[in-house]
Parts: C-alpha cells; sequence; structure tokens
C-alpha cells in the first residue's frame, strides 16, 4: 500500500468494523488520517492506540450537516487537504416495513445517504484539486433490495445512484469515484441496527466467526482505490446474489426469502 504513503485519507465511521479497520491500514501504509464516530470513548481509545502518529479524529453524527462539515473543514486546516475520501459510517435494521416506525426509515436514510452527501460535497473542492478518490461503502442490498431492511436497501440504492451520477460529472476532472460492496462481514452493525422502534437489536442474526474479517474487507477495499476500479463485490454469496438478480429475479426472490425467513417470520 505504498501509493498511501503522505496521502491525506478522510474516513467516516472509523470507530469499529471496517472503518477501524481501514484506519489502522492506512496509518500502516504511512497515510495521514482523519476519523470520525459518534462515540467518543471508541475514537479516544483509537487515539491510544495510534499515540505515536498523527492521528485526526473528531466526534460526529454524519446524519447532521453541520457535524459533517466541522469534520472535513478541520481535517483540512489539520493536514491542509484530502486526497481520499471513504463515506464508510452507516446503521443497519432489522424490522418489516410494516412494523417500523417511519422515524426509523428516516434515520437509515439520514446516516448511510445524506452522510455521504455532506461530506463529499464540503470535501469535493479539495479533492478536485489533489485529483483524488471518492469512495462509498455500500452493500450488497444496495444491488438486490433485502426483506427486513427496506430502508437499509433504499439508502445503498440511493447512494451508487448518485456515486454513478456523479462519477459521470467527474468524469474528466481526473477525480476517482467508486463504490464498494463487501457483502456479509463481521461488524458489529448488526448489534447496532435498528429495530421496528428505532432500538440497536443488541444481537446479530448470523454467525460473525464464519464471516469475512474487517481486516481483510479493508485490504481489499485499499487495493481497489489503488487501482482506481470503477466497482468492488466481495464475497462469492455477493457475486452469486447479484449475477442470479439480475439473469432470474423471480428465482432470486424464492432465494433470498428462504435465507432471511423461517416459518413465515423474519429469522435473519
Amino acid at each position: 500500500m505504498s501509493f498511501l504513503k503522505d496521502k491525506v485519507v478522510a474516513i467516516t465511521g472509523g470507530s469499529d468494523g471496517i472503518g477501524k479497520a481501514l484506519v489502522d491500514a492506512c496509518i500502516a501504509a504511512g497515510a495521514k488520517v482523519a476519523t470520525c464516530a459518534r462515540n467518543y470513548d471508541k475514537l479516544y481509545t483509537l487515539q491510544l492506540q495510534h499515540a505515536n502518529v498523527m492521528l485526526h479524529t473528531i466526534t460526529c453524527d454524519v446524519s447532521k450537516e453541520a457535524d459533517c462539515q466541522r469534520f472535513i473543514e478541520s481535517t483540512i486546516k489539520t493536514f491542509g487537504g484530502i486526497d481520499i475520501l471513504i463515506n464508510n459510517a452507516g446503521i443497519s435494521m432489522r424490522a418489516l416495513f410494516n412494523d417500523a416506525d417511519i422515524e426509523v426509515i428516516k434515520k437509515v436514510m439520514d446516516v448511510n445517504f445524506f452522510g455521504s452527501v455532506y461530506c463529499t460535497k464540503y470535501a469535493l473542492p479539495s479533492i478536485l484539486e489533489r485529483k483524488g478518490t471518492i469512495v462509498g461503502v455500500s452493500s450488497i442490498a444496495g444491488y438486490r433490495g433485502l426483506p427486513g431492511r427496506a430502508a437499509y436497501s433504499a439508502s445503498k440504492f440511493a447512494l451508487q445512484g448518485w456515486l454513478e451520477a456523479i462519477r459521470t460529472e467527474l468524469l474528466h476532472s481526473g477525480v476517482h469515484v467508486m463504490w464498494v460492496c463487501p457483502g456479509f462481514t463481521a461488524s458489529n452493525i448488526r448489534n447496532a441496527a435498528l429495530n421496528e422502534s428505532g432500538e440497536a437489536q443488541g444481537e446479530s442474526p448470523l454467525d460473525e466467526a464464519s464471516l469475512m474479517s474487517a481486516e481483510e474487507c479493508s485490504r481489499e477495499i485499499l487495493k481497489a482505490i489503488e487501482n482506481r476500479k470503477r466497482t468492488l463485490v466481495l464475497t462469492f454469496n455477493g457475486k452469486r446474489t447479484i449475477f442470479l438478480n439480475k439473469l432470474f429475479p423471480a428465482l432470486t426472490d424464492k432465494l433470498v426469502y428462504k435465507f432471511f425467513f423461517k416459518n413465515n417470520e423474519l429469522s435473519k
């Protein structure tokens, strides 16, 4: 990852999971890293872990435009600019649409979609100047709607459509725009996923130990950034789901239902 040497990398949601793995990997590669998260204690622990380097951290709720502006502007003030912006912060949900409060849907959209929009808007002048990179961490749910995650799927479809639009707008600017779809990756996102009332469900319906590690995922993301890939889809199951959904959508409906439901009740 020598291409990261002395690059300024801004990563949202860097206190857990894929975001933290990205922070660790970028610092190890010699990058100047800025990250944000809502949890001050986790950010403080992260700073202690990297006490020998200049790591810029700030508490931030990416669903709030003013917080995103403060994160981006403080990063530029600290490091002089931004070369790579990784819009990683995200939140999931686990509730049937019929049962979910509208506020849950708004919250997921505000974090997953508008959080990326806000940060990118304020970082774009610097990224244009440096001919840098904009990354959105999406999901297989951005290609295939998943039951129990209606708002999550909507937010990822929106993220990918928006990124594709701005990639076309910036086609001749030298700026690289891409999105990555990790598939099921071991992280805290399912424990923090919102239930129908907007509260963290506090458990994962999947076997986290069997999933791709956040560290492996971060390595693949950084390699894709280095190679300026258009998109990155990880895991065999993720690639298979997209392929089947494109060619055999009705069959995929049945397979997805079978995976997520047991006795006609949402089980995953």
